[in-house]
């Protein structure tokens, strides 16, 4: 992945947030956390992001400035999501060969 040159991580947080938007796509999000854009809609669906508003299941989901880089800096939620993204995949791979797949993945805290 590729961060976009507007987001220098060597510029401290003050000028990092500034260049921000106040509302991320869920691109910007999954730069911004260090995460594959479609890794965004997992930890959504497992309840580690929450998008603004209530927005339809086949809607655009935008989030909050504030809150992901907040996040951003928390190690042991970046570590819960990380490992939480691994048990997923894992899950997902393995039973990819059997047509079957269970949404059933434990977020441990």
């Amino acid at each position: 992945m590729i961060l976009n040159p507007r987001f220098n991580s060597n510029q401290n947080n003050g000028s990092f947030n500034s260049l921000l938007p106040a509302r991320l796509d869920a691109k910007m999000t999954a730069e911004v956390l260090g995460f594959n854009e479609h890794d965004i809609p997992v930890l959504v669906t497992l309840g580690l992001l929450e998008p603004l508003g209530k927005p339809a299941q086949n809607a655009r989901k935008w989030y909050a400035r504030a809150q992901i880089t907040q996040i951003a800096e928390d190690p042991k939620w970046l570590n819960k999501a990380t490992n939480t993204l691994y048990q997923y995949w894992q899950k997902k791979n393995a039973n990819r060969g059997r047509g079957e797949f269970s949404e059933q993945v434990s977020v441990s805290a």
